[in-house]
């Protein structure tokens, strides 16, 4: 069975064109639930560069459909036997500000798009810039 990965390696994702946050913004839970936006947030501003897409798209997945540990393995083999979006897909870079950051080991960090650091990467000359896709057609 192929496996497909959302993995970037040395690459920027900067925000939309069309994104309506100014600055990185935390996005909020609807009611009582964390969103997907939410989870991603949470998993990768609190942990830098120690997951890679693969892990946070999966770890989100999961979370949704209360997976228990026991079941991961089985619905990780699923999961990727098909194509899933990637982080150029991610609410994080269309609505909330972020942009995602995967260096040479494909981990992953988030940079608001207000901050030194983003203009920083934005400005690296060794990564490969690639925009978030755009919410309109």
């Amino acid at each position: 069975m192929k496996v497909h990965t959302t993995n970037y390696f040395d690459t920027f994702i900067i925000v939309a064109d069309d994104c309506p946050a100014g600055v990185g913004e935390m996005p909020p839970l609807k009611g009582d639930k964390r969103t997907v936006a939410n989870i991603q947030f949470e998993l990768v501003k609190n942990n830098p560069y120690k997951y890679t897409s693969d892990e946070v798209l999966f770890q989100v997945y999961a979370d949704r459909n209360d997976l228990t540990e026991s079941e991961y393995e089985e619905a990780k083999e699923k999961f990727f036997s098909k194509g899933q979006a990637c982080f150029r897909a991610s609410p994080l870079g269309k609505r909330y500000g972020w942009g995602v950051h995967s260096n040479k080991e494909g981990k992953i960090a988030i940079y608001g798009c207000e901050t030194e650091m983003y203009q920083k990467m934005l400005d690296d000359k060794a990564l490969t810039v690639v925009k978030a896709m755009k919410t309109s057609r």
